[in-house]
């Protein structure tokens, strides 16, 4: 494995990082600002629509879909330092057209959606013209289990009826989101892994309401928003099925492979920035007659953030690389392990940092809370711990069968 970047990734390093300098953090609080005081999900930051029209004109954009007409045509190892640079703001993926659940979702319909699924909807989500959002997650469930999904998606005719309700379907509660990927039971008598089917869902169909969205630790993360919606009756025509019945579960492997390798890469970029604040911070402030840098306690921080960020990275390569090489169903092990290690290492480089900085920490005028409370959920997002060091485990028992 040769983790060298080319020419090509080293130029799109450069023009992002200038990029991330000159336009995203400066502009940070400029997206607060603009959010409306009055009803936070009505609109959304003009800000955003500026900057994506600078990162078109630049080429910063679609860089996430590999071997694809569609996107930037680079490799999951290439896309990764990248992918991180952009994790260093909780503004930066959208603005390159590279935030979840749109990346996804966009995968999705690429790699199984019709024609006509591609013009209606692919092409405006490319475009940046639009969002989207997955719902499959259940308040009834334990949806860590995807099998225990109760939608229905029942065929009557040339349309599909569905009905059941999704909450954290994330990206809902933005004004621009127009579809939505759902997930659901089509024939609870196939094999336990054939009975789930997923259909496209236009969010104005009528039957689907947004109830209500749901904060984060108290962060209601407007106006992209994890909403709980409920599909009643719901009319589509039978074409917006994907791939077919009972195809549900094969989707799901293609899109969450991606998906949670995307998450590692910009929570490596979270972690740097979280030990940047520090690194900065402590030599700024004097406790007990120095420096803190001067703290033995710090500076083993500080250490053990650099050797876990390091491994981390390398670890999140080599599950691309195999991504890129033997394909995500053989690489499903690394994912599974980065999928783990990523949060929590970046958690407790976000906690050390909000350590040294005290109070100035877990306020609005550094990062560093908002993006503890944000990676926090990735350890239940697309699969908890738990489940992912089942399938670990489970691996590495072969070995010895």
């Amino acid at each position: 494995m040769n983790f060298d970047y080319s020419d090509k990734v080293k130029d799109l390093q450069e023009k992002l990082g200038e990029f991330m300098d000159e336009h995203i953090f400066p502009h940070e609080q400029t997206y607060r600002d603009q959010l409306d005081k009055n009803d936070r999900f009505s609109s959304y930051p003009q800000i955003i629509d500026e900057l994506k029209q600078k990162a078109k004109e630049q080429g910063l954009w679609n860089l996430f879909l590999p071997e694809s007409e569609y996107g930037g045509g680079l490799t999951n190892v290439e896309y990764a330092p990248l992918c991180e640079m952009m994790g260093r703001s909780s503004i930066g993926p959208e603005v390159f057209n590279c935030a979840a659940p749109d990346t996804g979702n966009m995968e999705v319909l690429v790699r199984y959606g019709t024609e006509e699924h591609k013009d209606k909807w692919l092409l405006p989500l490319l475009n940046g013209e639009i969002r989207s959002c997955f719902s499959m997650t259940e308040p009834e469930v334990a949806s860590s289990d995807a099998t225990n999904i109760q939608a229905s998606i029942i065929r009557d005719g040339d349309e599909y009826v569905v009905n059941g309700t999704k909450w954290w379907s994330s990206g809902a509660g933005d004004p621009r989101c127009k579809i939505a990927i759902v997930m659901g039971k089509n024939d609870p008598n196939a094999a336990k892994h054939k009975q789930q089917s997923m259909i496209l869902v236009p969010l104005d169909t009528p039957g689907v309401t947004i109830k209500r969205t749901l904060n984060v630790f108290g962060y209601d993360h407007a106006p992209h928003g994890h909403a709980e919606i409920e599909y009643k009756d719901v009319r589509v025509p039978a074409s917006n099925m994907l791939l077919g019945e009972g195809r549900g579960f094969e989707i799901a492997q293609g899109r969450l492979g991606p998906g949670r390798i995307h998450h590692c890469m910009r929570t490596i970029g979270a972690a740097e920035r979280a030990l940047e604040i520090l690194c900065k911070r402590v030599q700024e402030r004097t406790a007990f007659g120095k420096k803190l840098a001067e703290q033995g306690v710090i500076q083993e921080w500080i250490a053990e953030a650099r050797i876990n960020i390091e491994q981390t990275r390398l670890l999140t390569l080599k599950a691309a690389y195999m991504m890129d090489t033997v394909g995500n169903k053989e690489a499903k092990t690394e994912i599974a392990m980065i999928k783990v290690v990523a949060p929590n290492m970046a958690l407790e480089i976000i906690d050390h940092a909000i350590q040294a900085l005290g109070a100035a920490g877990v306020s609005q005028d550094y990062p560093l809370a908002a993006s503890w409370a944000n990676i926090r959920t990735l350890r239940l997002a697309d699969g908890p711990d738990e489940v992912h060091k089942r399938a670990i485990a489970r691996q590495e028992l072969k070995k010895y069968q």
